[in-house]
C-alpha cells in the first residue's frame, strides 16, 4: 500500500497543523469530520470550528454529526470506506464500534509522552507540575481514554517562560510532523505499536474556570508555573478588593518573604509584588473582570495597590 484512504477527525486549532499536512504531503483524505458550528460573542452567531474553516479552504468534504452515533453519519463513514481515521483533538470519545470501521485502525495524537498525562488537559497540567519536558505521541486509539498503543513519540523541551498557548502551538506542528513519520513507518510489516506501561500512567483532568484561583500559599515557583499553565485558559486569578483579578504574567524573585502569603509587598513605583509561602512573586501583567488586560505599571497607575493588602 502507498497511500491510505484518511477520514480526519479533529475540531481546534491544534489540529489544524496536521491536517495541513496530511494536504502537503498528498494523502488522501476523504472527509474532515469536526464539531458542529457553536454559538459566540454577544450575538450568539454561530461560528464554525478552525478545522472547517481550514478544510474548506483546502477543499475537504466536512461532516459535523451532532453525536457520532448518528445513523445517517455512520452510513457515510462506512460508504466512504477508510483505511484509516486519523483524530487530533476531535472532542469526543469514539465508541469501539466505530473506530473498528477502517480497515486497518484510528491513529491519535496525544499531546504528552504517554503514559504520562492522560487526558483532556496535557499541556496545561505538565507546565503547572513543573515538568522540564514533554511530548507528542501518536497511537493506536481504543475504548480507553489514551491508553492504546504507542506508534512514535517526540520530547519537547518545555521553555521557563512557557504558557500553555505557547507550549500548545509548539506541540501542535511536532505533531502534524510526527504524524506524517508514522505513516510512513506503518508502511513497514515490522513497524507495531508498543503497549503503554500502567505503572507509569497519570492523569490530566479537564480543567474549569473555577481551578485557576491561586493559592498563595505555596511556593512561588509553583505559583508562577500554575500561571503559565494556566495561561490563556482557563486562567490564573486572585480577587483584589473584591474583584477577580487575573494574573497573565508573573516572575519568581527568588527572594524570601516573611508577610502572610498573599500580602502585597512594599516596593518601588510600578512594583506589584506578592508574598507566597515561600518566596516573593513580582505580577507583571494583569486584567481586572470587566476591564482590559494592562502591563502591572499600567494597571497600578488606575487603580494604586497598598502594602499589606491581602490578596485572596
Amino acid at each position: 500500500m502507498t497511500t491510505y484512504r484518511i477520514i480526519f477527525m479533529g475540531t481546534p486549532d491544534f489540529s489544524v497543523p496536521t491536517l495541513r499536512a496530511l494536504h502537503e504531503n498528498q494523502y488522501d483524505v476523504l472527509a474532515v469530520v469536526t464539531q458542529p458550528d457553536r454559538p459566540k460573542g454577544r450575538g450568539r452567531r454561530l461560528v464554525p470550528p478552525p478545522v472547517k474553516e481550514v478544510a474548506s479552504t483546502l477543499g475537504y468534504s466536512v461532516l459535523q454529526p451532532l453525536g457520532i452515533k448518528e445513523p445517517w453519519f455512520i452510513e457515510k463513514i462506512i460508504a466512504l470506506d477508510p483505511d484509516l481515521f486519523v483524530v487530533v483533538a476531535y472532542g469526543r470519545i469514539l465508541p469501539g464500534s466505530f473506530l473498528s470501521i477502517p480497515h486497518l485502525g484510528a491513529i491519535n495524537i496525544h499531546p504528552s509522552l504517554l503514559p504520562k498525562y492522560r487526558g483532556p488537559a496535557p499541556i496545561q497540567w505538565a507546565i503547572i507540575n513543573g515538568e522540564q519536558e514533554t511530548g507528542v505521541t501518536t497511537m493506536w486509539m481504543d475504548e480507553g481514554m489514551d491508553t492504546g498503543d504507542i506508534l512514535l513519540s517526540s520530547k519537547v523541551p518545555i521553555r521557563p517562560d512557557d504558557t500553555s498557548g505557547s507550549l500548545h502551538r509548539r506541540l501542535a506542528e511536532v505533531g502534524a510532523q510526527l504524524l506524517i513519520e508514522t505513516l510512513t513507518k506503518l508502511k513497514s510489516a515490522d513497524f507495531v505499536g508498543k503497549p503503554q506501561d500502567k505503572s507509569g500512567a497519570t492523569y490530566a483532568p479537564l480543567l474549569k474556570k473555577k481551578d485557576g484561583r491561586i493559592d498563595w500559599t505555596r511556593d512561588a515557583r509553583s505559583v508562577d508555573a500554575f500561571i503559565r499553565g494556566m495561561t490563556p485558559w482557563p486562567g490564573a486569578f486572585t480577587f483584589l478588593f473584591g474583584k477577580r483579578l487575573r494574573v497573565l504574567k508573573a516572575k519568581d524573585l527568588q527572594k524570601a518573604a516573611r508577610e502572610k502569603p498573599g500580602t502585597v509587598l512594599e516596593g518601588f513605583p510600578g512594583d506589584f509584588n506578592i508574598a507566597t509561602g515561600r518566596g516573593i512573586l513580582a505580577i507583571e501583567e494583569v486584567q481586572l473582570e470587566s476591564a482590559k488586560r494592562l502591563p502591572v505599571e499600567d494597571f497600578l497607575r488606575g487603580c494604586p495597590v497598598p502594602a499589606g493588602t491581602l490578596l485572596g
